[in-house]
């Protein structure tokens, strides 16, 4: 059974990408951030659900030991955080924060993983980038979160310069404003229609790791609605 690794698997997004991947027959590797989520899966079968501080890379060597015997065949790297602020109220302890959450915890994982991926013949990475990243209009009201976020499609396109002889691909799935009960607070008199459910997200992700999808390689993928 090929097994596909899910970091953040407790968010808004995580529990969708987890369900659907369910439904298609993948074994799951989840990470969870805190023991409070534990239990969260435990109607699914082949799920493992481990909290695992991606934050730390010993953390993250010693979650994927454990799972050595594993099928891996992709990872799925979710976890993330948002900030607002322009230029004049980011700081440091921002910027470090937003470095660590959006791209560190992409890059714990992606370093072992590359190793095992080349020893193995394969494997596919799928990311989240977002849009304020690739737009200066839309980023300069959130630098820390952009800018850490750049670093997102960066990585991209390393992997795939890395990757390309041993069949190692990645992609980054860039999503609009996402329906969320956070995004609905936050925006009250938005519509929210216009997001992109993240339903919709999963299926593209699940896409993206079907025998189709692997043979695309469009490193940035966008969904954004109308949003």
């Amino acid at each position: 059974m090929k097994t596909i690794l899910v970091t953040g698997a407790s968010g808004n997004l995580g529990k969708e990408v987890v369900e659907h991947l369910h439904q298609q027959g993948y074994a799951i590797l989840a990470t969870l951030g805190s023991s409070h989520e534990m239990g969260m899966f435990n109607h699914l079968l082949h799920v493992k659900a481990q909290v695992v501080d991606v934050l730390d890379p010993d953390s993250v060597n010693v979650f994927l030991d454990e799972h050595e015997a594993a099928n891996l065949q992709a990872a799925v790297l979710l976890v993330g955080g948002f900030a607002m602020g322009g230029l004049q109220e980011t700081d440091a302890d921002l910027l470090h924060r937003m470095y660590g959450l959006n791209f560190l915890s992409a890059f714990n994982v992606v370093k072992p993983l590359m190793a095992r991926f080349e020893r193995q013949g394969g494997g596919q990475f799928i990311l989240i980038g977002a849009r304020p990243a690739l737009h200066p209009d839309e980023g300069k009201n959130m630098v820390a979160y952009a800018l850490s976020k750049a670093l997102i499609f960066e990585l991209v396109k390393l992997i795939n310069a890395e990757g390309n002889a041993q069949q190692i691909t990645a992609t980054v799935v860039v999503p609009g404003t996402i329906d969320t009960p956070a995004n609905r607070t936050a925006m009250p008199d938005a519509d929210p229609s216009r997001w992109v459910p993240t339903d919709n997200i999963a299926e593209l992700i699940v896409f993206l790791l079907s025998d189709t999808g692997r043979m695309t390689r469009d490193t940035v993928v966008s969904i954004y609605n109308q949003s």
